[in-house]
């Protein structure tokens, strides 16, 4: 099953002619010279994607879109995903900081993922991908999670003593540039 992006993150703003410059066999294409590409990270899965905007609209680097099913304001089409290595220097620049404001914004989610992880095989925990929690750690997590589900990002800073944003903000980042064979958080 694909698992489909509903809202999305502008990473950077492609003008025509940097298009046409990065893909010449654009033209044979028939690529309309005045389309504005747009590199985006959605906000579900983390799906690195190029799109192209409605003609005489404009963007925002780290402005959120619509670009899920039925009539979208801003943007036209989605026109493929991409990889990381595929991104803008200036999306990889705004990259670590978008990520960060998607893990903030949806501070629920990530926290729930502290309270239910569990293991991955008999010697690992999947907490234990998250870098900088070792055994010791872990074991504080757990222990730490069975008296009391954790509330907040602010609750697992003062009973754990990490830091579980940065720590997410690294995963996310390290698994969209295909550092790691498993996948938490990107689809």
């Amino acid at each position: 099953m694909v698992k489909r992006e509903d809202y999305a993150y502008v990473l950077d703003i492609i003008p025509p002619e940097q298009m046409l410059a990065r893909d010449p066999s654009l033209i044979r294409k028939g690529f309309p010279r005045n389309e504005q590409y747009v590199q985006a990270i959605g906000e579900q899965y983390f799906t690195l994607l190029e799109l192209t905007l409605k003609p005489n609209v404009t963007v925002e680097v780290g402005e959120r879109v619509y670009i899920g099913n039925g009539p979208r304001d801003k943007v036209d089409k989605i026109v493929r995903r991409i990889g990381y290595d595929e991104l803008t220097s200036e999306a990889k620049n705004v990259l670590p900081e978008i990520v960060a404001k998607i893990v903030k914004s949806q501070e629920s989610r990530f926290v729930d993922f502290f309270n239910k992880a569990g293991p991955i095989t008999l010697k690992m925990h999947t907490l234990e991908l998250l870098r900088g929690i070792g055994k010791k750690t872990l074991w504080q997590i757990l222990e730490e999670r069975k008296k009391k589900p954790f509330q907040s990002f602010e609750d697992i800073r003062s009973r754990v003593g990490i830091d579980p944003e940065k720590l997410i903000v690294d995963r996310i980042l390290r698994e969209l540039q295909g550092a790691d064979q498993y996948r938490i958080f990107v689809g």
